[in-house]
């Protein structure tokens, strides 16, 4: 709903029958989906210099007016930043309910861009507000009117009058919006009350806080109560308040709390009641919870006395149609989101969230690094002063807040380091994350974009490195490319205390000024694991796997598995017992058959294992005799909350075994006849005509069924190197006609043989010494032919070789899909590198196209497609359209990109690939539709399928 029934929303929270709390009035809505219309004018670009009206929270950009502008417009389009210096302004009128006479009567803004003056009633409320990320407020009790409409007159800055300001959040890579884009409510209090409280509780169970206290003009007293979840009063304390009090320390001891980690988001409330004699003048509350922050210098960070490693991800606050406005909904979303990549902390670049995406991470476990606005330059001492008061007074007493940042590359002012802990009672770490070496700060090193070798000497000096922004998610690219290789490096490094990938999402925005059309400003905004509507890229599942804090390492299962499979403990706080490991055994569909996924034959709940943090030890599942007779087995670890840790899956047949089944039907055989030319050798068989070149012995034509042309042909090529032919024979073999090919230089001989029931064996030898981007064989075939495709191996996105986790196998399938990312967000990619393939189907306009290996590790490569957008696309890819490969290459970042994809240097998975002997492979190709093939195209999925999360 976008406006309000009523447009004064008045929640009101009494306590008890005497006592007093705080009551809210909303003259805006609450958020994006929650608005409230207010008269609006804006001095320049669309709908300016006349009176509308327009919904409010929101950025007046997407609302239609104004122009937009990315932060960089200055260097990339080359454009005059002030031009953008527009202006709104607001008005709208409200009632005061007559039981507010005598209170204290506040005017809260949660937030605004930038500059912003209020009136009420044609009165200053206060100087102007310059900061767009942060809550203030005016006393305006001596302003407003009682029985009568009060005029409310804001405007809005979208440029600050105060340089330091621009250059901390304007001047940034990102979206620069205008207007009033969190809510606007009025506050109600009695005259005597609590304005705000500091918490700090110890994981000892010392509870303290520090309550400032307003108007008390007589002897008073202050109860505090600690509640649990249960709302048990776990612990209490009174203190006496005298007339003229501003401040009262309140001190309570609990024993053996349940403590606050990530792990273990263990919350309490604490009730504040201020009464005079018997009677309630004022009650408040918080949720908080037990935990003490360490950084220990020259060993790491510790939470309650343990050390821990940050799993996380930079955030920016957005939605596309809305920008920055957004809603609770959406604040879960990601901390489920960020939680379900089993991903532990998150960064709140570059300013503070919403408020209530701190309490969803409070309240489901995640650490935060709150963080004042500073892109690249910093705030003035001046603006940045009330700023720091204004964000830390709101967001202290959250637990899962564990660390300040003061500033983003270069957007440190260090005069305002020490002013955090003026407001935080519990005097959190403060870092700066920098871009640059040599500016570690109190112990902490946080340089963005070291690769992996500078990072490893860096965790060598004396600092901890805790890394604020490291790889790219640009595109299909750094996302967790080799993020495997700096994991396992920050976790055995002592001093290695993790990281956070740039970034969540990719800042797509719907231009109100281009249809409505998602826009990305080039190659600025697309930066993220996520789509800008939360799609799931490639990135997500890999990063899943990787941070598992159960972490299991077998990649094959051995010749005598028995049902051991090795575990580590990746988690801080918890033994895997808490954990729930189901198996199962299933079996995959056919080529022919037109479902995918694979059904369950059986299944149980392995015993969990007693491995303490950090630890390792073994799974044991207690197979059936006959495990071996099905396809798969496959694992699913899910937490103590239920929620999925990751689902593993190991083959159990072998792709020789797979592709002897397929090679038992069609059942109806013919005889083959060779026909041979000066410049060709024909193969007919079962209405299949395979025509080979004599020239190069390469594939000239297919007829696939009937006098049917198939464009499949030219191949196979070496990818990487060559070969010349030196003679071509055909013969008989048992049934089947043969033709041989005997190669000099680095491919060595091609074995085409035709069988009668109509598949084609083509069996090469090639050699391979040295470093490879790519090795294996091409053919070509036309893209635009292709509808879709279906496969058993690795699924369902694409791969790099330093990018091979987060796949599972199974049978998959998918539509192709040729838009790149940046107009449409249409996730998994069919265009790409695909691994484990034991059998590969494309339906096509000429007919299908099946494939099947029966050597192990094949990587498919369909069409051609990028990891990283640019001058230049990265990384080269094969000659063909279609290849059969041994090895591919991995994938670098963007930084990476800007170094001509050096992925080497971000670490082992990131080096070419290194090859030494001769490569053998035998592919099996049946053009057309085989016998008992249901023809149906429309994939079905069964409810046992894992493409969903």
């Amino acid at each position: 709903m976008r406006n309000f029934l009523l447009l004064i929303f008045i929640i009101t929270l009494s306590l008890s029958v005497h006592g007093q709390t705080k009551q809210i009035q909303y003259l805006s809505g609450t958020d994006n989906e929650n608005t409230v219309a207010w008269d609006f004018w804006v001095t320049g670009g669309r709908k300016a210099g006349k009176w509308s009206t327009i919904q409010v929270p929101s950025h007046w950009e997407q609302q239609g007016f104004g122009a937009y502008n990315y932060g960089r417009d200055y260097v990339t389009h080359g454009k005059n930043f002030t031009f953008h210096d527009e202006k709104g302004i607001y008005r709208h009128t409200f009632t005061i309910p007559e039981s507010w006479k005598g209170k204290k009567i506040t005017i809260v803004f949660e937030g605004s861009m930038t500059d912003t003056e209020v009136k009420v009633n044609g009165q200053l409320a206060g100087a102007v507000h310059q900061g767009s990320f942060y809550r203030f407020k005016y006393d305006i009790t001596n302003k407003i009117q009682f029985g009568k409409e009060n005029k409310l007159e804001v405007t809005v800055s979208k440029m600050s009058a105060d340089a330091s300001v621009n250059n901390a959040e304007r001047l940034a890579d990102y979206w620069i919006f205008g207007g009033i884009f969190r809510p606007v409510y009025l506050e109600a209090t009695p005259q005597d009350h609590i304005t705000w409280m500091a918490i700090d509780a110890k994981a000892n169970g010392n509870f303290k806080s520090n309550v400032y206290l307003e108007g008390i003009k007589q002897q008073s007293e202050l109860l505090v109560e600690l509640k649990d979840k249960d709302d048990k009063i776990v612990g209490s304390a009174t203190v006496a308040v005298k007339a003229g009090d501003t401040l009262s320390k309140v001190s309570v001891d609990v024993k053996k709390p349940l403590l606050w980690t990530a792990e273990t988001p263990n919350l309490y409330t604490v009730y504040y009641t201020l009464k005079k004699g018997t009677q309630v003048a004022y009650k408040t509350k918080d949720r908080f919870g037990f935990r003490t922050i360490e950084v220990r210098k020259g060993d790491g960070i510790y939470v309650n006395g343990t050390k821990v490693k940050m799993k996380g991800v930079n955030r920016h606050v957005w939605w596309p149609e809305t920008g920055r406005t957004i809603n609770p909904k959406i604040d879960l979303m990601d901390v489920e989101i960020i939680k379900g990549m089993n991903m532990n902390a998150v960064r709140c670049s570059h300013y503070p969230p919403d408020k209530a995406f701190l309490q969803y991470c409070d309240s489901l476990g995640l650490y935060v690094l709150d963080e004042l606005a500073g892109w690249q330059k910093a705030y003035s001492t001046k603006a940045g002063k009330p700023l720091v008061k204004e964000m830390v007074i709101r967001d202290s007493n959250h637990p899962s807040i564990i660390i300040w940042s003061n500033g983003n590359e270069g957007g440190h002012n260090f005069d305002l380091d020490d002013e955090y802990s003026k407001y935080d009672l519990s005097a959190r770490p403060v870092i700066h994350a920098h871009h640059k070496p040599g500016n570690d700060f109190r112990g902490i090193d946080c340089n963005h974009y070291e690769n992996y070798y500078s990072s490893k000497k860096i965790l060598e000096g004396e600092n901890i490195y805790m890394v604020t922004e490291f790889l790219h998610a640009q595109d299909d690219g750094g996302g967790a490319a080799s993020l495997s290789d700096f994991w396992e490096l920050h976790w055995n490094s002592k001093k290695g205390a993790g990281g956070f990938i740039w970034a969540l999402l990719d800042e797509g925005l719907v231009r109100t000024d281009y249809n409505n059309r998602i826009d990305t400003d080039g190659i600025n905004a697309p930066d993220g694991i996520l789509g800008p509507h939360r799609e799931k890229e490639g990135s997500y599942n890999a990063i899943k796997e990787i941070y598992s804090p159960v972490k299991i390492s077998l990649k094959t299962l051995p010749d005598n598995f028995t049902g051991t499979i090795p575990v580590e403990n990746r988690y801080h706080f918890t033994n895997t017992n808490q954990c729930v490991f189901n198996w199962e055994l299933v079996t995959f569909p056919k080529p022919g058959e037109s479902i995918l996924g694979y059904t369950v034959v059986t299944g149980g709940t392995a015993k969990s294992p007693n491995i303490k943090p950090t630890l390792k030890g073994d799974l044991k599942i207690d197979l059936p005799k006959n495990w071996k007779d099905n396809d798969a087995l496959q694992l699913r670890v899910t937490d103590a909350f239920g929620k999925e840790l990751y689902t593993w899956t190991w083959k159990i047949k072998s792709n020789k075994q797979v592709a002897d089944a397929l090679l038992k039907t069609p059942e109806k055989a013919a005889e083959v006849t060779v026909n041979e030319t000066d410049a060709v050798i024909e193969l007919n068989a079962n209405t299949k005509v395979i025509t080979i070149n004599k020239k190069d012995g390469l594939l000239a034509s297919v007829m696939s069924e009937k006098g049917k042309k198939m464009s499949f042909a030219n191949g196979p090529v070496l990818v990487s190197g060559s070969g010349a032919l030196q003679n071509i024979k055909a013969y008989k073999e048992g049934n089947a006609q043969v033709v041989e090919c005997n190669y000099s230089g680095d491919m060595k001989k091609v074995l085409w043989k035709l069988r009668p029931n109509g598949w084609l064996e083509v069996s090469y030898e090639f050699q391979a010494d040295g470093d490879f981007t790519f090795s294996g064989v091409s053919f070509s075939y036309p893209e635009n032919n292709v509808f879709s495709a279906k496969w058993l191996g690795k699924g369902p996105y694409r791969v790099w070789k330093n990018r091979m986790e987060g796949v599972t196998h199974n049978v998959w399938g998918n539509i192709i899909n040729t838009i790149q990312t940046g107009y449409s967000w249409g996730y998994p990619e069919f265009k790409g590198y695909y691994a484990d393939v034991s059998w590969i189907e494309l339906d096509t306009a000429e007919g299908k196209l099946l494939v099947g290996t029966e050597q192990e590790n094949l990587f498919v490569r369909l069409f051609d497609f990028y990891g990283l957008s640019g001058p230049v696309p990265q990384p080269v890819l094969p000659k063909g359209d279609i290849s059969f490969l041994e090895c591919i290459p991995p994938i670098g970042g963007k930084l990476a990109f800007n170094l001509n994809n050096d992925t080497a240097s971000l670490g082992p998975l990131g080096e070419p690939n290194k090859l030494q002997g001769t490569k053998k492979r035998t592919l099996y190709f049946y053009f057309g539709t085989p016998e008992g093939d249901s023809k149906n195209t429309q994939f079905v999925m069964p409810k046992e399928n894992i493409l969903t999360d």
